[in-house]
């Protein structure tokens, strides 16, 4: 499967796109576990930027140098890739860009093999092993493109030897001119505690050839950070959780220019709180310029900081016990608790925060299904008809307050009287077919399984 990066999960132009960036991640995404890797097949990629600006110098002077990774990333955990070859084309940038080569390249021309010793998997983890320096060219114009195109291989995988996709990977080159506001980094906050107050160390540098005719901020905060810092020149709006995770969301326009090389601080710090019920908290900034300029390079004009509260969320999971005669109709409830008390959310993912599972009793067949549960074999494989299956799992949404109870009631019909038919009721992990894992933030699993007793 393809390894997909997300780089724009937040636009400042969209107020709703905003509220939706905790859908998103910043940096690498976790690749969608649609489909399991087959454990004896593997497949190399390339993890190629789509497309990148290159400034031209300030005031005439010689174009700024941008830095461009590329990388390799293989599928199946199962097996160790080695010796990556990652071949380089630069051809189609003659005109338009000149490139620097980094040592772990042995150019030959237009092209250039750089090695990868060790090809990562497609975790969390992955980081780009090969950084090429780009500038403009001299004489280059505003708007001449250029690409760069990339082949690769490795050894291992099931056949001794892996290819990329021959002519599937690619950058684009764009020669521009404009302003270029970027964040600077900001460390994740791994040990804060319900009730502290953090302060951020916002900065934001024009690294662009031109100046940014003022510029607008956004802050996106999660449920478990409050209290952001006020300032004159923001709005502040906050969700109730209706159709996304609730948050507070701060729009800032400030109307100064801000120079090629200038560093803008907010006035005064900017802090947050942790509020009781925070966990897994995130913190979404992005930045853009005014008066209808262009930003020469995304990449770097948004930001989401992590920010971890030591704080707990206990989940539980309740069966029910039902009576009904061969031929009848009975409804069982199962009902899903966030006893708190933290809320959580998969902000970065958007996947379910656990699912509820139901195996069905002996003697029933389910002939009624609530909303968001699938039929499943046993096993957790395809079932196709919506009634009738022996397992049903029930997706909750991709956040859960630090009070919410939601409850699934099934339609059971009694083919065949069986005393003392009990049925199992569990919680799990989104995905839990490609590997079960506990819920680290629960302090109490034994109540994440119950029963449905029929008669």
């Amino acid at each position: 499967m393809r390894f997909v990066l997300a780089e724009r999960p937040l636009r400042l132009a969209t107020v709703a796109v905003a509220a939706a960036a905790g859908l998103l991640t910043a940096g690498l995404a976790a690749p969608a576990l649609a489909d399991e890797v087959p454990p004896q097949s593997d497949q190399l990629w390339i993890h190629e930027p789509y497309e990148r600006t290159l400034p031209l110098g300030s005031d005439g002077g010689r174009p700024q140098s941008r830095t461009l990774g590329v990388g390799l990333y293989h599928d199946n955990e199962n097996f160790t890739v080695t010796d990556g070859r990652l071949t380089v084309d630069v051809s189609g940038l003659t005109g338009v860009a000149e490139v620097i080569w980094p040592s772990t390249c042995t150019p030959s021309g237009a092209r250039a093999v750089c090695h990868v010793p060790v090809v990562p998997t497609i975790g969390g983890d992955y980081a780009d092993q090969v950084f090429l320096t780009l500038r403009a060219a001299d004489g280059a114009r505003v708007g001449a493109q250029g690409k760069i195109t990339y082949e690769a291989t490795a050894a291992g995988g099931p056949g001794g030897t892996l290819t990329a996709p021959h002519e599937s990977f690619e950058t684009t080159l764009t020669v521009g001119s404009g302003p270029d506001l970027a964040i600077a980094p900001v460390g994740a906050i791994d040990d804060g505690r319900p009730g502290d107050e953090r302060t951020i160390p916002l900065k934001i540098a024009n690294n662009g050839n031109e100046t940014a005719d003022g510029f607008s901020v956004r802050l996106l905060a999660s449920y478990g950070l409050t209290d952001l810092t006020r300032y004159d020149a923001c709005t502040y709006t906050s969700t109730d959780g209706d159709d996304y995770a609730p948050s507070t969301t701060a729009t800032c326009r400030f109307d100064r220019a801000l120079a090629p090389g200038e560093v803008f601080e907010l006035p005064e710090p900017l802090t947050v709180r942790l509020a009781p019920h925070a966990l897994n908290e995130r913190l979404d900034i992005g930045v853009e310029p005014g008066a209808g300029a262009q930003d020469i390079d995304s990449e770097n004009d948004y930001a989401a900081l992590q920010i971890g509260a030591d704080n707990a969320a206990d989940f539980s999971v309740s069966g029910d016990a039902v009576s009904g005669a061969a031929g009848e109709t009975v409804t069982a409830k199962l009902t899903f608790e966030n006893d708190g008390p933290a809320w959580f959310g998969n902000l970065g993912s958007g996947d379910p925060v656990a699912q509820v599972r139901l195996i069905v009793p002996e003697g029933a067949r389910v002939t009624g299904v609530p909303s968001g549960c699938r039929p499943r074999t046993l096993a957790g494989g395809y079932y196709p008809r919506q009634t009738g299956a022996p397992r049903y799992d029930c997706g909750l949404p991709y956040w859960v307050l630090e009070d919410t109870r939601r409850t699934f009631a099934f339609s059971l019909h009694v083919d065949t009287v069986v005393p003392g038919a009990t049925g199992a009721v569990s919680l799990h992990p989104p995905f839990g077919e490609f590997g079960e894992h506990p819920f680290d933030f629960d302090p109490d699993l034994t109540n994440n399984t119950a029963a449905l007793t029929l008669n």
